[in-house]
């Protein structure tokens, strides 16, 4: 399997986007957003997504994403979007001019939750890994492509058949900015199978 260009397609197409066979660029419109109900109590399901879709069951997926973000909640990065009420993402956020907020957010049965680290505003450029091992995924960053650290690793309820995958950029306020995608590529799963204690079901 390789991420191929032509196979991408929109969730939500935004109005100004680019795409090359080696680089994905979208400017994302004002107050558009990926959340479900959680603590906020609204539902914003609005935010371009371009993906392709696979019913591989063991892959990683590699991006580099730049971007020059400004205003609260600005974000890009990695999503599997399989509906509105079931998803994940994995992004920074900006916040203000001292930090933004390096997180995921995973969404089964219509309700998002958000777990983040602060990280400085003056960075601007982050790599993503997401790794699928059948209905379980990782998500992990990287300042360097090469050194990935662990962000989060979680349960898709309906994530064990065919999913869809690949990066998303959205503003939840009044902004707008330019999300680029480069060093894209598919590999083996990087995600390692767990050598410890074995699962319950386990002869």
């Amino acid at each position: 399997m390789r991420f191929d260009i032509d196979t991408l397609q929109w969730t939500r197409e935004p109005e100004r986007f680019f795409i090359s066979e080696d680089k994905i660029e979208i400017i994302t419109k004002p107050h558009t957003d990926l959340w479900q109900r959680t603590y906020y109590h609204f539902r914003n399901d609005n935010a371009p997504v371009l993906q392709m879709e696979t019913d591989e069951k063991f892959f990683s997926f590699i991006v580099k994403t730049e971007f020059e973000s400004k205003k609260r909640f600005d974000q890009c990065g990695i999503v599997v979007y399989l509906d509105s009420e079931n998803w994940l993402k994995g992004s920074i956020e900006y916040e203000n001019e001292r930090f933004q907020h390096l997180g995921s957010v995973v969404t089964n049965h219509g309700y998002s939750d958000w777990a983040t680290t602060e990280i400085d505003a003056s960075v601007k450029s982050m790599w993503y890994r997401l790794s699928r091992r059948e209905d379980d995924f990782c998500i992990e960053c990287s300042d360097d492509g090469v050194i990935f650290r662990q962000m989060r690793i979680c349960h898709m309820w309906n994530g064990s058949a065919a999913i869809k995958f690949g990066v998303y950029a959205c503003s939840p306020e009044d902004s707008s900015f330019k999300a680029s995608f480069t060093n894209m590529m598919l590999t083996e799963c990087q995600w390692p199978a767990h050598d410890g204690q074995k699962p319950d079901n386990a002869e």
